[in-house]
């Protein structure tokens, strides 16, 4: 079956072999094409074309982010922001450049905006970020929350189209927690295979070395060592729109203190779930939840949030359009907010026929 989406493919239409091969990629995007065609079940000329083609086309983005706290202990911010109307993609604009906001969305409800800023350093810092950000031009509100522990920050949440009954467990695609790699694991030639690695995370180790003049088998063993130390992590960013998912919700869950572990215990596994921390303010978790349609997430609020104990509630808002995951911008964000102001997109309903009955 061969869908057409519109956001994030440019127009292009995306079938089920190309969505396997995301999926493939988002659990692991240094995979071999050899590798992934093995697991699609496909030729590996094809998934080679194909693949290559998603990621020429700007629909898939692969990058290898440090673990937070590599260069100094970090603390995160959930960041609630309000425009001036008609301001929130200018403002969205300016956090996206920023290298201290690690994801940006456009959402509905009482806010516009929802961002994370990642700060190293102390209070002085913090302020100095934070105020900093603030003064972005069109900012008209800014509610900002520390996150005191993170729980989840997964990459492979397509894998519920395919295997809807599986769990989180092990996998390649978890950002590891904040502050467990220490400065020290890194030296500057670590950081410049990682920086370009950050920028096309599915480059080869003999163009690393080439570009670095280094010795390839010192570029491969650098990285090995860093990956398996947990210090980095290959992301695959992609728009749900592109896997013809609809259902991209933030949930800010009310939780009985006493029942704070518990719950986020209970939620982690699900692969739905692909960010959940837990908040200063009002014993709160914050979660990010990733659903094929409205009706999987009806389900997933009264059979899974529903009945969790401790529990007490939520607000929620839908995520519009995701502009950064994991410090990598989302490709074809853009695309999804095509027209100019005072240009709004074809109602279809408005184009049926004068005298049409309904039944």
């Amino acid at each position: 079956m061969t869908t057409a989406v519109a956001g994030g493919t440019g127009g292009r239409s995306i079938d089920e072999l190309d969505k396997q091969i995301i999926v493939a990629l988002q659990q692991d995007g240094r995979a071999s094409w050899r590798a992934i065609a093995d697991q699609v079940g496909a030729a590996v000329s094809t998934v080679a074309r194909r693949g290559q083609q998603l990621l020429n086309d700007g629909i898939v983005r692969v990058g290898v982010i440090p673990t937070l706290g590599n260069s100094g202990r970090v603390e995160s911010f959930l960041v609630r922001v309000n425009c001036a109307p008609g301001t929130q993609m200018d403002v969205a604009e300016q956090l996206v450049k920023s290298p201290y906001v690690r994801f940006v969305t456009l959402v509905t409800g009482r806010f516009d905006l929802y961002a994370e800023v990642v700060i190293t350093g102390g209070p002085a810092q913090q302020t100095r970020v934070l105020t900093g950000l603030q003064s972005t031009p069109g900012i008209e509100r800014w509610r900002s929350d520390l996150l005191t522990f993170n729980y989840k920050v997964s990459f492979d949440w397509g894998r519920q189209l395919f295997e809807p009954d599986a769990t989180e467990s092990g996998s390649e695609a978890l950002m590891p927690p904040p502050n467990s790699c220490e400065p020290d694991h890194f030296d500057d030639a670590d950081r410049r295979i990682v920086g370009e690695l950050s920028v096309d995370g599915r480059a080869s180790f003999p163009s690393i070395a080439t570009k670095l003049g280094m010795n390839e088998s010192s570029v491969r063993r650098r990285y090995e060592r860093l990956k398996a130390n947990g210090c980095i992590t290959t992301a695959t960013s992609v728009t749900a729109a592109s896997l013809g998912m609809s259902a991209e919700t933030l949930i800010i869950l009310r939780v009985a203190p006493s029942h704070l572990e518990r719950v986020a215990q209970a939620l982690r596994p699900h692969l739905a779930v692909r960010f959940m921390a837990a908040a200063l303010d009002e014993s709160s978790l914050y979660c990010e939840v990733i659903l094929p349609s409205t009706d999987d997430l009806h389900r997933f609020q009264t059979q899974t949030l529903g009945k969790l104990e401790g529990v007490k509630g939520w607000t929620a808002c839908m995520e519009l359009v995701f502009m950064k995951r994991g410090f990598v911008e989302t490709p074809g964000w853009r695309d999804q907010v095509m027209y100019d102001q005072g240009e709004m997109p074809a109602n279809p309903w408005l184009q049926i026929p004068p005298g049409t009955a309904f039944t």
